[in-house]
This record gives C-alpha cells, sequence and structure tokens, in this order.
C-alpha cells in the first residue's frame, strides 16, 4: 500500500506551489473542469500479502457510498444500474457502502433519521431495497474486481431494535438504572446522540451476539469487511475476540474509525482513520499553520504506528455534513490536498460525489440527493486513482 517515495515528494512540491497560487488565478469554492473519465485498464492488485495485510489491499482505494443521497430513488438497484460502472473505469476499488440497515423510528432524528440508529442488523433498510439485492450486487462487484465494506455500528443501536427488550441487559445503564444514550468518557456528559442506545461491552453475551450479527454479512452475503462506527468507543478486547473469530478469513478488511495505535499495532485493524493529517491539511490551506507541519507529523506518526496504514482524505460523510465540503474547508488549495492526500503513504478515500463535485453539505437526515451533472472532476480522481 505504500507509495513511493517520490511521489509523496512530487505531490508535495505540488501542495506547497498551490498553497502559494495568486488569489486570482482561481475562485473560491469552484472546481476546475476535469472532463469526463475514459475507460481505462485498472490493474489487478497483487495477490501476495500476509494473514495480516491481503494482498488484494496493497495499492487499493476506497469510496464510500452515502446511498440515500446517491439516486433519486435512494436504492442499491439505482446505484448498481446507474453508477458502479462508472466507478469501475474510474477505477475504485473498494466500496464502502453506509450503514445499509433498517433505522430505528423511536427517538428518530429527522424524517428519516441517522444511518447509525440500527434496528435490525441483519436486515437492509427496505428505502434501499432488499437482503437479496445487495448480496447480488456484491456478486456482480466482485465479478468486476471490486471490494464492498459495510459500515457497522458496533457501539450502541436504536431505541427500537429487538435487544432493548429482548436483552436489556446488554446496554448501559445510567444512575436511574435505565439505558442510556452514549456518554463522552471525559466529560461524562451525553455526546448528544439521543436516539441511540449504547451497548454494555462488559457483557460477555453480548459481544458474542454482535460479533455474530457480522459473520453472517461475511458468510451470508460475502461482504469483504467493515469500516467500524466509533471503533475508539469499543475496549480493545473486543476488537481481539473479533480478530479471533473471523481467523477463518484471512482477506478481510477491518478499517477504523479511530486513530489509535493499538489498533493496528497488535493487527487488530490494517487501516485507520487519518483525522489528524486531515485538520493539520484543512489548517494549512488555510494559511494557519506552515506545511512542515505535515513533516513533523509524518515523523511523530511513524513512531506510534508500526503495522498498517491511515486512510487519507479531503471529505468523508462526517466532514462534509457538519464542516463542509472541501471547498469550503480548504478553498483554492482543495486541490492539491488532494493529490497530497492520494499520493500520500495511505489509503486514498473519496467520498460521494467529490467527483461531481460537491459543493454544498449533504442534509444528515433528511433526503437530500447529490446534484449530479457532468462529473467534471471524475478524470482528476482517475488519474490520482491510476498513479
Amino acid at each position: 500500500m505504500k507509495k513511493q517515495i517520490f511521489l509523496f515528494s512530487i505531490s508535495f512540491l505540488f501542495f506547497l506551489g498551490a498553497c502559494q497560487t495568486d488569489s486570482t488565478n482561481k475562485t473560491r469554492g469552484n472546481a476546475p473542469d476535469e472532463g469526463t473519465t475514459q475507460q481505462v485498464y485498472h490493474e489487478t492488485p497483487p495477490k501476495h500479502g500476509n494473514d495480516h495485510f491481503p494482498g488484494w489491499l496493497k495499492n487499493a482505494n476506497i469510496y464510500e457510498v452515502n446511498l440515500r443521497q446517491y439516486t433519486k430513488e435512494g436504492t442499491i438497484e439505482a446505484f448498481k444500474s446507474q453508477h458502479l460502472g462508472r466507478l469501475k473505469s474510474m477505477g475504485v476499488d473498494v466500496l464502502w457502502f453506509m450503514p445499509i440497515h433498517p433505522i430505528s423510528k423511536a427517538k428518530r432524528k429527522g424524517k428519516l433519521g441517522s444511518y447509525y440508529s440500527v434496528q435490525n442488523y441483519r436486515e437492509v433498510n427496505p428505502e434501499h431495497g432488499t437482503l437479496d439485492e445487495f448480496r447480488r450486487f456484491v456478486a456482480q462487484a466482485h465479478e468486476l474486481n471490486m471490494k464492498v465494506i459495510i459500515d457497522w455500528v458496533p457501539n450502541h443501536t436504536g431505541w427500537d431494535h429487538k435487544w432493548i427488550t429482548e436483552h436489556p441487559e446488554y446496554y448501559t445503564k445510567g444512575p436511574d438504572g435505565k439505558i442510556t444514550d452514549p456518554i463522552d468518557p471525559s466529560t461524562g456528559e451525553s455526546w448528544g446522540w439521543t436516539d441511540v442506545a449504547d451497548l454494555d461491552y462488559g457483557n460477555a453475551e453480548m459481544r458474542k451476539a454482535m460479533i455474530n450479527e457480522m459473520d453472517f454479512w461475511v458468510r451470508k452475503i460475502q461482504i469483504d469487511g467493515f469500516r467500524m462506527d466509533v471503533a475508539h468507543g469499543v475496549p480493545l478486547e473486543f476488537w481481539r475476540e473479533v480478530k479471533q473469530h473471523f481467523s477463518y478469513n484471512k482477506e478481510l478488511l477491518f478499517l477504523a474509525e479511530a486513530e489509535i495505535p493499538e489498533h493496528r499495532n497488535e493487527e487488530l485493524f490494517q487501516v485507520s482513520y487519518g483525522w489528524k493529517f486531515h485538520h493539520l491539511m484543512n489548517e494549512v490551506a488555510r494559511g494557519e499553520k506552515p506545511a512542515t507541519v505535515l513533516v513533523d507529523w509524518y515523523k511523530e506518526d511513524k513512531q506510534k504506528f508500526k503495522k498498517g496504514t491511515h486512510m487519507h482524505f479531503t471529505s468523508n460523510h462526517d466532514e462534509n455534513t457538519w464542516a463542509g465540503s472541501e471547498f469550503e474547508r480548504m478553498g483554492e488549495a482543495a486541490d492539491a490536498m488532494a493529490v497530497l492526500a492520494f499520493t500520500f503513504d495511505g489509503m486514498p478515500l473519496i467520498y460521494s460525489g467529490q467527483e461531481e463535485p460537491l459543493l454544498e453539505r449533504l442534509k444528515f437526515f433528511e433526503k437530500d440527493e447529490i446534484p449530479w451533472g457532468s462529473f467534471k472532476r471524475a478524470a482528476f480522481f482517475q488519474r490520482l486513482l491510476y498513479i
């Protein structure tokens, strides 16, 4: 997965030059017209690897699919028929689907609710389609030599998940003895995620049940791994149990929404978020810090993380919705930062709509379709993915 060092040097020089570009050369918030993607051959990733880092993951990239907002229909079938081939041609290796499970109605936020308020781990949200449709989608993606991973929510469930009534012992209780929403351990206060119920990882039976739910998707649907939501909120012991359970399949990708060295150093995850690097890119792009902080970060990070790699990005669903698009956060340096993120040591991520480009913030709890048009930044990303 490591890129050649000269690619990092080139991208870093490009990035420095772009940050110094005269503001008269670009209009803040506008992206250049990159044309359309070309049909090109995408080389199959090498097969060699090891038990922790499967060969297919070498030099792979990842694309986050916000299915609700992707098409007018918001369905698996619409995404497959209208966009799967296009993304293959663009050079995408791994499709990461934000949670596709049914969303709880109890304490729901907004009209449609949060993807991360799971009602049932073994079903597909009927707004997206059926379990059989997703199984067929995974099979077709595999025929195109693409991998599919799903967003998994181990930290909490929705309030009308069956465990609430059948196994209340699976949940964290407040001082009043009632099930509580997730609490920030540093403050003792609620995170504000009031639409979900916090799971108690001190309960061994709950941990076993959670792993069984995950196993269903690997064995029955043939997915290729998981992006673990709030991985930092779940104890290491559980991830050790997950690793032991899935030792029967050495090809699975485990991506942590966290930046904890033990996750990778103990080979519990191959990939973790590059949050600090991302935030530094934002600050450098805005002129708040010098570019040299990225070199300092790299040296320090290599001392902490001995194995695995980071996922680098200029946008994702959290950043887009809550902090703004890359153009809003990075302005005229957005292109340079994308080159840096995609040629840096790590796994690059594209978020839904970046190839259009997506200039606005997508709503999180409502229908807010991506305004597809000419995909004028697709060729830009294609060139980065084929480096």
